[in-house]
């Protein structure tokens, strides 16, 4: 290093331990039902997922700690499966079936044609957290081939206008409502 460069030091504000507090008391009760359970991980992380939605960073290293595990087993359970997700779901969970039937249908057509007019790819959320983008394996909906699923309603015999439309018109209900959407 040269003598005429001068080092920068780098500074740091501690701010306290943030899992100093108890776990929130929602996160609690499903540690708590769980506690003697080393064999429960999966079970607890679809109980965390299914109250918040997605899986928070805050909540899996409370969990690591309450439970005795190192945070990398619960990240290693976690990111292994991919039925977890990291980042909170747009509230529209658009979904695309990529089994055999919809394949053949033309489902890649219908995702690269959502992928375009939403602006994000598979497995991201719209930046105003109204929709997110999925690809699943098989809906089990084959003779309605190919299956978009919005939320928890099916949509059969898809085809790129019926599919780009139905997101238009969540857009469109939404304006409407003038609901603001937080992620």
């Amino acid at each position: 290093m040269p003598l005429h460069t001068k080092k920068k030091h780098r500074q740091y504000l501690y701010q306290g331990d943030p899992l100093a507090a108890p776990p929130p008391p929602e996160l609690a009760a499903i540690l708590d039902r769980h506690r003697d359970q080393p064999d429960a991980m999966i079970t607890v992380l679809e109980e965390i997922q299914a109250h918040y939605g997605y899986l928070p960073q805050r909540q899996l290293q409370y969990t690591a700690r309450e439970l005795g595990f190192p945070l990398s087993r619960v990240y290693g359970v976690a990111t292994f499966y991919n039925l977890f997700h990291f980042t909170a779901p747009g509230r529209y969970m658009v979904r695309v079936c990529r089994g055999t039937a919809c394949h053949v249908n033309g489902s890649q057509k219908i995702i690269d044609a959502l992928e375009k007019n939403l602006g994000i790819h598979q497995d991201e959320s719209t930046l105003d957290g109204l929709f997110s983008l999925q690809t699943v394996a098989c809906m089990g909906a084959c003779s309605l081939a190919p299956v978009l699923v919005v939320n928890d309603h099916t949509y059969g015999r898809m085809t790129i206008e019926s599919s780009v439309n139905e997101v238009e018109n969540l857009k469109k209900e939404n304006a409407v409502n003038g609901e603001e959407v937080t992620a």
